[in-house]
């Protein structure tokens, strides 16, 4: 097999339209595209050309020959995926960039979100001439969970900041960082100043337990912690006592995977990352040496990806165990499932640090006079409704692990937005195809709710702008009253660059991607050398 991706992509295509035999799957068109974990090559195939690898905007793809021993298990995945969903049509794909024709003059659009949704929704507006689009976010910096979510030992997942810088630099594109709608700029304000509005604010809250004890210190949401590591300004100064043998994590997603690979790590390696200055001194100083992820379901539900499964079965120096497998479970029920039950049958090595996957166990309460010193949990068996929905149901039986931390991340959820209609039960804002009405509209989180890959947001983005453009071509769309809101002063473009170069440089300087800083007003300060974007 020449060429393999070897880890969940961005999934916008690029490697698919770049490929002259049509060997990469899901396509567009193909079922599951945009909302597979991954893509995948074929191996009987593949060419060996190289396009693909070129095209591939957050270098996922890699031949076969310059693997690393951890990634040598995604060969398996290639190959199986094909023998699953053979795909027999190879007739080479050829697809034009998608434009439609738009009525004369201009199109303006606030875009608020700098994340990975927002960008791709700019992304896609921008593909049309006459488009003006300003991204708002109440950070001084873009990229949402891309710069403040993805893990820093997941440098290669974070180049999909290098597709992001390429939208930014487009015609038309332009930022007004450090400003708040809702606060510093209004919802009707926005109205006014441009024809439509895509919200694309994302999930910023944690969904809680809702157990005894969750209030108490030590109890944290793994929300909170995952910022507090990446150096967001809202969470920089948080202090995590790492003064415990063990640290438990509720939840069994790629977050949780995510929090106990970084309690677990070598802080020396995290040194050559862009993780928190502040961060990195606790974890220097952390007693971690075991971190357990609570599943109240079963393997074959774990929320988690099979990538980042790969990633945790690969560190060095750090034994991974599987507890709670159910009764009757077939460990080749699929790839996943197969990794755990490999990873469940591996002999523990005494001295090493370890993280714990177990399965069937539910939170019951948080015990402790003044801080957390104990997690009461509970056995569950699964039992499956007439519907086919699997669910974890107490069996009474209870024991108690001490630990003196524990970081929920089962989930997180979206506040209201101010303006906009709110459904607390789903925790997003209701619409049609993006479509809130003519002129409001909203892509990503708040849209869909917190599920899908960094990918997902593209296709996601694509219905959102469609719709806006349909409103458009059909005169639905108010023509802007004034310049888009009062704001005195916001960062734009160049203030990002001027941000981007000082971190790049400190980082250099240390031998680390970038040295982030974690403040407002040193982001500020960086920022000063470049021009202000007027009200």
């Amino acid at each position: 097999m020449p060429y393999v991706v070897t880890r969940s992509c961005c999934a916008d295509a690029s490697c698919v339209l770049a490929c002259p035999v049509n060997c990469i799957h899901p396509a567009p068109g193909d079922p599951g595209f945009g909302t597979a974990e991954m893509l995948y090559v074929d191996p009987r195939t593949c060419v060996d050309c190289g396009a693909c690898t070129t095209a591939c905007p957050v270098d996922a793809l890699k031949p076969h020959t310059a693997l690393g021993e951890g990634e040598l298990p995604f060969l398996e995945l290639n190959a199986d995926y094909y023998k699953r969903h053979p795909h027999d049509d190879r007739t080479p794909m050829y697809v034009l960039p998608k434009q439609r024709g738009l009525p004369a003059g201009d199109l303006s659009v606030a875009v608020v979100g700098a994340g990975p949704a927002g960008l791709f929704a700019a992304d896609e507006l921008l593909r049309h001439p006459g488009v003006r689009v300003t991204v708002h976010d109440r950070l001084p910096t873009p990229y949402g969970l891309a710069r403040a979510g993805v893990a820093p030992d997941h440098q290669d997942t974070k180049q999909v900041t290098e597709l992001f810088r390429t939208i930014e630099s487009q015609p038309g594109f332009s930022y007004r960082l450090g400003v708040e709608v809702g606060t510093t700029l209004t919802h009707d304000e926005l109205l006014r100043g441009y024809h439509a509005v895509i919200y694309a604010v994302g999930a910023a809250t944690d969904r809680r337990l809702g157990i005894d004890g969750e209030d108490l210190p030590g109890s944290a949401s793994a929300t909170d912690f995952v910022a507090w590591y990446n150096g967001h300004p809202d969470r920089a100064d948080d202090h995590y006592d790492l003064d415990t043998e063990r640290a438990v994590v509720v939840g069994n997603g790629n977050v949780a995977l995510d929090v106990a690979r970084i309690l677990t790590a070598d802080p020396e390696a995290l040194a050559r990352t862009d993780i928190s200055d502040r961060a990195l001194a606790a974890l220097r100083g952390s007693k971690v040496r075991e971190v357990v992820l609570l599943g109240r379901r079963g393997p074959a539900q774990a929320a988690f990806t099979v990538p980042e499964l790969l990633a945790l079965a690969a560190l060095k120096d750090v034994d991974v165990s599987v507890e709670g497998w159910p009764e009757g479970l077939d460990p080749d029920t699929d790839d996943k499932t197969r990794l755990l039950s490999q990873l469940a049958a591996r002999t523990p090595v005494e001295g090493r640090r370890r993280i714990v996957l177990r399965f069937l166990t539910s939170p019951v309460r948080l015990t402790g006079e003044t801080s957390v010193h104990a997690l009461e949990v509970a056995a569950t068996t699964l039992h499956t409704d007439e519907d086919g929905t699997v669910r974890a149901r107490a069996t009474g039986e209870t024991r108690t692990l001490e630990t003196g931390l524990v970081l929920r991340a089962v989930g997180y959820r979206a506040r209201p937005v101010p303006g906009l209609p709110f459904d607390e039960n789903s925790a997003t804002v209701p619409h049609e195809g993006g479509r809130v009405e003519p002129g409001i509209y909203v892509a990503g989180w708040i849209k869909r709710g917190p599920t899908g890959f960094i990918g997902t947001n593209k296709t996601c983005a694509q219905e959102t702008v469609e719709a806006l453009l349909d409103d458009f071509s059909a005169g639905r769309l108010t023509p802007p009253v004034h310049g888009g809101g009062t704001v005195t002063q916001a960062l734009g473009l160049d203030a990002w660059r001027a941000i981007d170069r000082a971190e790049r440089a400190a980082g250099e300087a240390q031998g680390r991607p970038r040295v982030k800083f974690t403040d407002t007003e040193s982001l500020h300060g960086a920022a000063r050398t470049a021009p202000v974007v007027p009200a």
